[in-house]
């Protein structure tokens, strides 16, 4: 046995030799030591996977708290579209430029603008994962992102349209400090006074009831036929309940099996 197993070795190349090494650890052999080329073994190859990913969700529906979550517990990148739209404008690319000719006119950027103005930084991002916040708004900027990037879930905060009213309408605010309270789990020590002032407080406008039934409403009119592209995509995963402390769990479970958590690495990848 020990003959031929030397004459094998005598005529085996270097990949059947590492084939060969699990081979006789397998039969119970002691572990040979490896041989490696001259300057080394190659270091092995690290595995990552990466994960491009959207979250929508109505004004109110804790979509920033649950991003800022995801963005802890899993170390991906939050992007608002917002954010992505102001730094083109301010780094003067093409795209931006042509963006803030239709902003100072006090009109809506085009379609195909915006898709330019997303594309140009996240196509910069090519080995973090993402979370993109706030883009697409309609059906045709989620066609044209698809034709050129593969999204690979559609996550949808799905919060009873009666439960955010009570949360918007419910806050309060004293308009000199920017103290904010909430009736709810919040309220101040005398109805309708700043607790350290004594001032009357005020509703925004946007956190009046009409005016939040409005936004709603608005809100349910441009998503339903974006929720619809994603769903018949097979992209989209919608996440139910009326508390941010019992939803995200449940986004958190789910995202385990789509990318590691933070506390799996060693350390974080960096762009």
């Amino acid at each position: 046995m020990s003959l031929c197993l030397f004459l094998v070795l005598a005529l085996t190349t270097w990949p059947a030799w590492s084939q060969l090494q699990h081979y006789v650890a397998q039969e119970g052999h002691p572990q040979p030591v490896s041989t490696c080329p001259t300057g080394g073994c190659p270091a092995p190859k690290m595995i990552s996977k990466l994960l491009r990913a959207i979250i929508m969700g109505p004004p109110g529906s804790g979509k920033g708290t649950i991003s800022g979550r995801i963005v802890h517990d899993f170390g991906m990148k939050h992007l608002s579209s917002g954010d992505l739209l102001r730094i083109q404008i301010m780094n003067r690319t093409a795209a931006g430029v042509e963006a803030q000719k239709f902003i100072a006119q006090g009109a809506l950027v085009p379609d195909e603008v915006m898709v330019q103005l997303i594309l140009n930084e996240l196509r910069e991002i090519t080995n973090h994962s993402w979370l993109l916040d706030g883009f697409p708004r309609t059906v045709t900027q989620a066609e044209a992102l698809s034709a050129k990037l593969e999204i690979d879930v559609v996550m949808n905060l799905d919060i009873p349209f009666e439960t955010i009213k009570e949360r918007l309408t419910a806050r309060w605010i004293h308009p000199g400090s920017g103290r904010v309270y909430n009736l709810d789990w919040n309220p101040p020590q005398v109805p309708g006074k700043d607790d350290v002032t004594g001032e009357p407080l005020i509703q925004r406008d946007d956190d009046k009831p009409e005016t939040v039934t409005a936004r709603l409403r608005n809100y349910e009119n441009l998503t339903k036929p974006l929720l619809q592209f994603y769903s018949t995509a097979g992209k989209l995963v919608s996440f139910h309940g009326t508390e941010t402390n019992v939803i995200y769990p449940k986004v958190k479970d789910f995202l385990v099996t789509k990318i590691p958590a933070v506390a799996d690495h060693s350390q974080s990848v960096k762009q």
